[in-house]
């Protein structure tokens, strides 16, 4: 397939990748170039505005920070769309973006196809993550190859939103365990304890966690590759409290994550790991 990959930080650039490996003609924009440059050197052309990126394709992928953003760039690659282009909305916006951008698109002509992904870094570059996919099921098969080149395993939903929402529920529990573990190595510092002790302890047992070992270590020592901004993670936050809130559900930890993520952002950890909201429970330095 002519594919067009607009997007490619941390986690579009290793899936561009891995489409242009599987032997598709990729085309990549971004809005910082040197994000997208090196994909060139895995077969990739690069564009330098999003719509050169789009014409001649058969898919357009958007992988980019929000609902806004992504909205703002398909504009842009309007006028080199052509007519029954599938679009593969890879990007976690909400429910509210997701039903403006399903307008966009039959405004467009484009074939929307809501398909999320769930990972982070080190699953993106293993081409091992997980696709929320949502849409026609016409559609959908379609990008069934595109899938297949970034992930280890599809979920296939019912119609376009279905796998934003799914999306947000699966990123609720991964804000909650993130932070869950950061106030409990928090805490084990406090009280005076090697925060490993907890680490050892789970290990093996019903509490174990692969999140734990994951993240733990790096949040004791303060020092955590950056595999999902922190930032990202407060957008999601806010995501999941703009669908609670629409849907007149009362639930308890997602404003605390919410402010847990901001307090950690404010700061100075935005650009982090989103493992460093240990620092919101640390005492003030």
């Amino acid at each position: 397939m002519r594919i067009s990959f607009l997007g490619t930080g941390i986690m579009g650039a290793p899936m561009a990748r891995h489409l242009a490996q599987a032997g598709h003609d990729v085309t990549v924009w971004n809005r910082t170039a040197g994000k997208a440059r090196p994909l060139a050197e895995h077969g990739a052309t690069v564009a330098q505005d999003p719509a050169s990126a789009v014409r001649g394709a058969d898919v357009l992928v958007t992988m980019l920070t929000d609902g806004a953003a992504v909205r703002d760039v398909v504009r842009q690659a309007e006028p080199g769309i052509g007519d029954g282009v599938l679009w593969w909305q890879a990007s976690t916006v909400g429910i509210a973006a997701t039903e403006e951008l399903v307008g966009l698109a039959g405004q467009q002509g484009l074939r929307y196809v809501d398909a999320p992904v769930l990972g982070t870094k080190g699953p993106a570059e293993e081409g091992k993550l997980t696709v929320l996919a949502a849409g026609e099921p016409d559609d959908v098969e379609a990008c069934a190859p595109l899938f297949d080149a970034v992930a280890i395993k599809t979920i296939r939903l019912g119609e376009a939103g279905e796998a934003t929402r799914a999306k947000l529920v699966l990123n609720h529990l991964v804000l909650a365990v993130t932070d869950s573990i950061a106030e409990t190595i928090a805490l084990a510092e406090g009280l005076g304890l090697d925060p490993a002790v907890f680490l050892e302890a789970i290990e093996g047992g019903p509490l174990d966690l692969g999140y734990a070992k994951l993240k733990g270590p790096g949040m004791i020592k303060g020092q955590l590759p950056v595999a999902f901004p922190l930032k990202h993670a407060l957008k999601d936050a806010e995501l999941v409290l703009e669908a609670a809130r629409r849907h007149d559900l009362d639930l308890g930890l997602a404003p605390t994550l919410r402010d847990r993520f901001q307090r950690a952002a404010d700061a100075g950890h935005a650009d982090a790991d989103m493992g460093m909201v240990v620092e919101a429970s640390r005492p003030r330095r």
